[in-house]
Parts: C-alpha cells; structure tokens; sequence
C-alpha cells in the first residue's frame, strides 16, 4: 500500500491502463473487464484490476497535470512492481490535418516543464516512450487497420493562458497536438527502467475552435480504449 493508492500488494496487475478521468476508468472496467474490483478509491482516484482475454490487467486514474500523474506512476512502477503503463486521454490539436476523434501514438513528449529536472536531474524538454509498446501499438493497429497518427506531442503545464499563438518549443519539435501528462510518465519510466506509452484521442481543434462534447466523450473515447486494450492482451500473450 502507497501513500496515494491503498490497493493491496498484488491487487494491481503489471499493465496499466491509465486515464485522467477516475469515472473513465469506472466505465472502461465495468464495460471492458470481467469481474472488475475496485482495489483503491483513495482521493477517488479510482483502481480496478479485471480479466481481458484471460489475461489480468489494471486500469486507474491519474489526475491532470505532471505532478498529479507523476506521483501516481512512480507509485505504480516502485510500490507495485508495475512493468507497464499506457495513458490513454484526450488532446487538442496543434496540426491542422488532424480532425475530431483521431488517435495518436505519442513517439515523443515536449514539455517546458521542470519536472524531471527536478524530479531525476533529466535535463532534456523531449522524452521518448520508453520500452517497446509504442512498436506494439503500431503493430496492433496495423494487424487490424485501424487509423493512427504517430509522432510528438506537447506536454504543458498550463491550461489556461494569455499567451499568443502555439507553444514556440512545440512548434520547433512539430508537435501534433497538446496534453498535459505524458512527459511526466516518460519521466518516471525512464528513471525507473519501465515502460510507457501513450494513446490520445483528438477532443480539440484549437485553431478551428472545435470540441467534442462531454456526451461524446464516452462513446468517443472507445476507438483508443479498443486500441489499448488490444495492446495490452498482445504485450501479455507474447
């Protein structure tokens, strides 16, 4: 039991799903797992372990922002011997390509943020997904055709902000689009010689100021959680 998640040892599986939204990861257990039990609910940060395909799997929450998803990944990967953790959120997009809905596997994560300056002493403003579930979600979706964008993406520390135009750092990598977590969990599993990938469905057009709905998000969201879950079944049986 960590300080932040009270799931017993053992009660998280060694794949992760982690979402922002706490009730997200509710409906993707009830929806997608069998026999799902809610193994922490501490700050309602909800955690349930469940079986898909025969194989165990955990899907959790883990705030917004860096700091929020950063100490709910180091927990993971140190207190529960977590091998692998794939965010699944929302985004909004800085390519004008993208449309409502697309899916994107992060190659890399931008960030002005200080965390892992701070955190590991990694200087770097660019992180890749660390270990090999970028690749296998390639694999998947290609195994079943399923769209997907890869490349940078931007982590921001702000969400609200008087400042013009698009990020000049995002805009020097091409990201695609922006979010606020994925560096930190780069972060984290670099430092801690784990895995880490991320899948984000496109919420937001900022430039056309397009956005889908809160009663979209659920039946939206599916595409990515699929993906994800797919992934995680073939991590598990290779």
């Amino acid at each position: 039991m960590s300080i932040h998640i009270s799931a017993r040892p053992g009660e998280i599986a060694p794949l992760v799903l982690l979402s922002g939204d706490p009730l997200r990861a509710k409906f993707i257990a009830s929806e997608f797992l069998s026999s799902p039990r809610l193994v922490s609910e501490t700050r309602n940060c909800l955690f349930y372990t469940g079986i898909y395909q025969n194989k165990q799997i955990s899907v959790g929450a883990s705030g917004m922002g860096c700091p929020s998803i950063g100490i709910y990944s180091y927990e993971l990967y140190t207190e529960y011997n977590v091998d692998t953790i794939i965010r699944i959120g929302t985004c909004g997009a800085y390519d004008p390509e993208l449309q409502l809905f697309d899916l994107i596997n992060v190659k890399e994560a931008v960030s002005e943020s200080t965390f892992a300056l701070y955190a590991w002493g990694i200087k770097e403003s660019v992180i890749s997904n660390q270990g090999d579930i970028f690749e296998t979600i390639n694999k998947v979706s290609a195994k079943k055709s399923w769209p997907l964008r890869c490349g940078a993406i931007h982590s921001s520390d702000v969400f609200y902000s008087n400042q013009e135009g698009f990020s000049p750092l995002a805009m020097q990598h091409n990201c695609l689009a922006v979010e606020m977590e994925s560096f930190a969990l780069f972060a984290n599993a670099k430092h801690c010689g784990k895995k880490a990938a991320c899948l984000l469905t496109v919420s937001d057009l900022i430039a056309a100021k397009q956005k889908i709905s809160p009663e979209q998000r659920e039946k939206a969201l599916l595409p990515m959680v699929q993906l994800a879950l797919e992934t995680a079944d073939y991590s598990l049986h290779e």
